[in-house]
């Protein structure tokens, strides 16, 4: 049975991504920008959740997390990279991106106020298409 399996040849899987410069009207976004939508909306696939986000500090490290919805539990994807980059030490936001079928909330757009007063967020579809920049 081992020599059946070794003369069958293998499948291939071929994937194609679609930047979100590609995807976004006009692709307006810098290359940093688009890198946080990327991130968000990989981290909402990985783990199959309503919503991802990152968030970018003023060093240039991203922060992301998915929506967390547990009995006892319930966070945004926004609030939840607002609170990992904040307990990793970042000082000041420079931008926040958020992946999901609905808008952020104004709880959500709080938070990111907090670190980021002048921050924009990207409000992005799950296919990675940008719906709108919510700027302070």
């Amino acid at each position: 049975m081992a020599s059946a399996r070794a003369s069958r040849p293998l499948r291939t899987l071929v994937t194609t991504l679609v930047g979100v410069s590609e995807a976004a009207p006009g692709g307006g976004l810098g290359p940093e920008d688009q890198k946080i939508i990327t991130l968000a909306r990989s981290t909402r696939a990985r783990v199959a959740s309503a919503e991802g986000a990152a968030v970018r500090d003023e060093t240039g490290r991203t922060y992301t997390a998915a929506a967390v919805t547990l009995p006892s539990l319930r966070l945004s994807a926004l609030r939840l990279a607002v609170a990992m980059a904040s307990s990793s030490g970042a000082e000041r936001l420079e931008a926040a991106a958020v992946v999901s079928d609905s808008e952020p909330g104004p709880g959500d757009l709080a938070a990111v106020r907090d670190l980021g007063p002048d921050a924009p967020v990207f409000y992005a579809g799950p296919d990675g298409t940008l719906r709108g920049t919510l700027i302070p």
